[in-house]
């Protein structure tokens, strides 16, 4: 059936053609947006059945609907900012009404007219000058109801778009929010800088990289898994707050949360800590919140959430005890919890056990937006200690909705502390795991001064702040299997 489709919209084409029009079109400048032209019939006050004098419009969209009349066609037009309908008629086109019979269903058009409304009161554009700017050989989606197979949607996404405007709108917002995010932090001073995809020696996280070869060199050079430890090269040559929007790549699994290639805010301010940086996480996501819609309020599935500032903040211990009945020094038990949970826990060190019994029996149950503070030093490389208890990290992540949205540290910068910490992570991790960057080091030789550094989630921000249940929704081509020949 598809195949008779597209051969059919073929011979509309091959028609058109015939009659002397181009079925690709060209440029049609000075285009207003449907939801203008609709502003401007409210605004004139035209009645029912009436043209308003003197007021003409130019449009192009799709083809959302067609209904023919007889000598009239009355048809939907959408464009980017919604639907229009148009009003075709064989005596105002004339020699142009022969090419309106082989229109389709998501051709693009373009037309000229006067505004007025039907006797229905609809808004119309009644066209005097119609262009075709290109035929569509494929049709949309059964009666423009849009995509309905998961699946489908993210490979065609180009169908998606444009059949599915709340698909449109969640891309559009992301797009805000980003905006926003850039804007906010130039406002703070913040410098915006670009760091190397392509690494002679990966870092900055814990995870596996994607491997590839530059053959003029004759290297292996890495996708880069976190900007971090390049963005910290630039506090020691003075640039004292600086950010990146970063796509990573991580060879790793696929979920709602994780996608391979992803999208992060890093950012780092010198003199500053964990304590500034959970200031700067509050007012960054309120101030994409405000550009959005101004609810603080907002609904995530089935759950309502608020992320009125302040956020909650809640020790790391604290939780663990709360939620897995496990104190952090008791290490026998925590071995034990783990075990009960059916975690492998042999060959791993006791802060690695700890986190693993946190991530199982905790993160799932921080469904408002909470700080978590002070993470076991072990797991935490690049952090400073805490003073008074230098088994824990100045560190903390933001939960929300059971998935975590940030990451933040007061940064390391004492280069022999770092280095032992390297060294420490090599011997007791999956070697792919874990790095010796031994120029990052030398860089804190020269003096990095003391500073907060945060690490964001752009895709589960766009997540949390439209409603989406999967990652896959706010990243508009999302890594897909190979379909089945």
């Amino acid at each position: 059936m598809a195949d008779q489709y597209i051969s059919d919209r073929k011979a509309n084409r091959d028609r058109l053609r015939a009659l002397g029009v181009d079925p690709y079109g060209g440029r049609f400048p000075d285009v207003e947006t449907a939801t203008s032209v609709r502003e401007r019939v409210e605004a004139c006050g035209v009645g029912p059945g009436e043209t308003a004098e003197g007021e003409r419009a130019r449009v192009a969209g799709r083809i959302a609907l067609l209904r023919p009349m007889g000598n009239l066609v009355f048809m939907t037009m959408r464009d980017k900012s919604g639907a229009f309908q148009l009003g075709l008629s064989k005596k105002a086109l004339r020699e142009q009404w022969p090419a309106i019979k082989e229109l389709d269903l998501g051709d693009i058009v373009g037309a000229d007219g006067s505004l007025g409304r039907t006797k229905t009161e609809e808004p119309t554009l009644w066209v005097d000058s119609f262009t075709l700017l290109c035929k569509a050989l494929r049709p949309p989606p059964e009666k423009w109801h849009g995509l309905a197979d998961v699946e489908a949607r993210y490979r065609q996404r180009y169908v998606d778009l444009f059949a599915n405007p709340d698909v449109r709108e969640a891309f559009v917002s992301r797009s805000t929010i980003l905006d926003a995010l850039r804007q906010f932090l130039r406002d703070r001073a913040f410098l915006e800088v670009e760091t190397p995809m392509l690494q002679p020696q990966y870092g900055g996280a814990a995870a596996r990289p994607f491997t590839t070869h530059h053959n003029t060199l004759d290297m292996d050079l890495f996708l880069r898994i976190s900007p971090e430890l390049y963005l910290k090269r630039l506090l020691v040559g003075g640039l004292e707050r600086v950010f990146e929007v970063n796509r990573n790549f991580r060879n790793e699994g696929l979920s709602t949360q994780h996608n391979p290639e992803f999208t992060m805010l890093e950012a780092y301010q010198a003199y500053g800590d964990y304590n500034d940086m959970m200031e700067l996480t509050e007012s960054l996501v309120a101030a994409c919140i405000e550009r959005l819609d101004g609810t603080f309020q907002r609904r995530f599935g089935e759950l309502a959430l608020d992320f009125t500032p302040p956020w909650s903040r809640r020790t790391y211990s604290d939780l663990l005890e709360e939620h897995a009945g496990v104190n952090l020094r008791d290490l026998a038990g925590v071995r034990k919890k783990a075990t009960s949970l059916g975690i492998d826990h042999t060959k791993k060190d006791d802060d690695v056990v700890i986190n693993d019994v946190f991530e199982a029996t905790v993160e799932d149950r921080l469904i408002q937006p909470t700080f978590v503070l002070d993470y076991p030093a072990g797991i935490c490389p690049l952090t400073r200690r805490k003073p008074d208890d230098d088994t824990l990290a100045q560190r903390f992540e933001a939960f929300v909705a059971g998935m975590e949205l940030a990451n933040a540290y007061t940064e390391l910068n004492d280069p022999e502390v770092q280095r032992t910490n390297f060294q420490a992570q090599l011997a007791g991790q999956d070697e792919t795991m874990a790095v010796m960057d031994e120029d990052f080091v030398r860089a804190l030789e020269h003096g990095m001064p003391p500073a907060g550094g945060l690490g964001m989630g752009i895709d589960r921000l766009a997540m949390l702040l439209t409603d989406q249940a999967s990652i896959r929704d706010v990243i508009l081509f999302p890594l897909q299997r190979p379909r089945e020949s």
